[in-house]
């Protein structure tokens, strides 16, 4: 007979006997360690469930995934798949490299087991580097940079975790200015001084690429490198004359020579230079350093005075003798105020000239040329005689009017000027071979006095004739005109001298009818052949005295 306790243990056995038989359904299960890949589609399996209960079963019981992540599977019987779709796909680098979950057992709702689920996210090169946008930005880089010396560093991420290579795209022109010593570092380096007179802007191609994966990905960035202006350039004066251009297109400039002209009469005044006005400005034009002017040698004890901040040269007292200083020549430095040693020196001319009082004038405001057919590639125009046409101004400030110093052109204001040229002794030649008969053109001469500039202009009439057709010898009207007034004079004059000899015939008749009356021996010499005033006899002599 069986003791109470003995009861009590039995009844024990006997319950705990009833729940492991009636909780074996979800005995059997472990943690579940499983892998996929990123990018898998919806339903790729993940792990079988090792309990000994069928969730479909007749007898079943309820499985339930809880959890963070338990939304990215589903059971399917004791199976685990991945819960996708083409809106929601798994990826490494958003999800994170593991999945977790909890997986629960129920029997008539009582939990009976609880298991780990643990999936780690394979990973698949699927993303492309991408540059952090921070280090693509424009650049500035002052052109007084030194060469080999880092400029700027790009750099880029792959989400895949990949090796990433920095390659420069040397197919750009400007890709010459830089390299790429290290290449996983992304560190450019300066290849080339830059140089901001000659390019402000560079274009630049970098490329990001993997260099660890079959499929090589890559991205591009594009790079705007902006050339600061460094103080590297002295100052110059303008205008700026070329003398050469070198292969970067740099164009190397001379100092021009500034002139005027005074008198001996001037004084306390503003000269005004040509090409004027005195002015330099700071090589490097976006610096625009601000200059200060002073006169080297030249200004003869202050007799000439410049503005140091405008060039501005003024005459404080006038020459005295023109024949002994006829020129005074200025040295003008243009220095930077922040740095005295950088300069440029320039030259200014003052000529002292004789005082101008007259004006050069031209004879006549319109000059009237001919230019008969012909092949010859140049011809002189004439005019009216078929005399050589000279076109020259009067000075009087000249004894003989003629100013040495004039100078005479025609201004390009047609097309027709370009088949004309005029010399310097005021001649014209025409390039008869590209002119027509019957044409008609205007010129303008203009005269300069090349020291006091003063300016005469006037106008030429140039007709084309046919060949064989004569030049006419007077301007149209005045040919015919004087020729009726020669036939009228001619036959006046005629008249005149007929009346004349008539008169004079008259008189002779007169004199000799009177002279025969009065001298008969005369008459009686004339008879014997005899000169009138030779004797008939011999002379007396008279006796002279012992």
């Amino acid at each position: 007979m069986l003791t109470p306790w003995g009861l009590f243990l039995c009844q024990l056995v006997i319950n705990t006997s009833y729940h492991v038989i009636k909780a074996s359904l979800c005995l059997g299960g472990s943690d579940i360690f499983a892998t996929v890949s990123e990018n898998s589609p919806v339903g790729e399996f993940i792990a079988n469930l090792s309990i000994i209960g069928d969730p479909t079963g007749v007898n079943s019981i309820r499985l339930c995934l809880t959890g963070e992540n338990a939304n990215w599977f589903y059971l399917e019987g004791r199976t685990i798949r991945l819960n996708s779709s083409v809106l929601r796909v798994l990826d490494r680098e958003r999800q994170g490299s593991v999945l977790m979950a909890a997986l629960t057992c129920y029997e008539d709702d009582i939990i009976q087991s609880e298991y780990r689920v643990i999936v780690e996210i394979l990973n698949e090169n699927d993303n492309k580097p991408k540059f952090f946008e921070k280090t693509i930005q424009p650049r500035y880089i002052s052109e007084l940079t030194a060469v080999n010396s880092v400029v700027f560093t790009v750099k880029a991420i792959d989400a895949d975790g990949d090796t990433i290579t920095y390659i420069i795209d040397r197919a750009l022109p400007d890709a010459s200015y830089f390299r790429i010593d290290l290449p996983n570092s992304g560190k450019v380096i300066l290849d080339k001084p830059l140089d901001y007179e000659t390019k402000t802007q560079l274009q630049l191609v970098i490329y990001a690429v993997e260099t660890n994966t079959k499929e090589w990905y890559n991205t591009s960035a594009s790079l705007t490198v902006h050339v600061k202006d460094g103080d590297d350039q002295y100052p110059q004066f303008l205008p700026c004359t070329p003398i050469s251009q070198d292969n970067k297109h740099t164009v190397v400039c001379t100092n021009p020579l500034y002139t005027v002209n005074i008198t001996e009469k001037d004084q306390d005044m503003l000269l005004n230079f040509s090409p004027g006005p005195i002015h330099a400005e700071d090589g490097d034009r976006s610096l625009d350093t601000p200059l200060l002017y002073s006169i080297l040698s030249g200004a003869d004890k202050n007799r000439f005075q410049i503005d140091n901040q405008t060039a501005e040269i003024t005459l404080t007292r006038r020459v005295e003798n023109r024949h002994l200083t006829p020129t005074f020549r200025l040295r003008i430095m243009a220095s930077q105020l922040n740095d005295p040693k950088k300069y440029s020196v320039a030259t200014a001319l003052v000529r002292v000239l004789a005082e101008n009082r007259f004006p050069p004038l031209f004879n006549r405001t319109t000059y009237k040329g001919f230019i008969v057919e012909n092949s010859s590639p140049a011809t002189l125009v004439s005019t009216y005689g078929n005399e050589v046409l000279l076109i020259q101004v009067i000075d009087q400030d000249f004894v003989d009017g003629v100013n040495p110093k004039m100078h005479y052109s025609l201004p390009p204001t047609s097309a027709t000027t370009a088949l004309y040229h005029i010399t310097q002794e005021g001649v014209i030649i025409a390039k008869t071979d590209r002119l027509r008969p019957f044409e008609r053109h205007f010129l303008e001469v203009v005269a300069m006095d090349e020291e006091s500039g003063e300016v005469a202009k006037a106008s030429v009439d140039i007709e084309l004739l046919q060949r064989g057709q004569p030049v006419p010898r007077t301007p149209f009207g005045e040919e015919r005109l004087f020729r009726d007034m020669d036939v009228r004079m001619a036959g006046g004059i005629m008249g005149g001298m007929l009346l004349l000899l008539v008169a004079i015939l008259f008189l002779l008749i007169r004199w000799a009818k009177r002279r025969r009356r009065r001298d008969p021996a005369r008459r009686g010499a004339v008879i014997l052949g005899k000169h009138p005033n030779v004797d008939l006899h011999e002379p007396c002599h008279p006796l002279q005295a012992p």
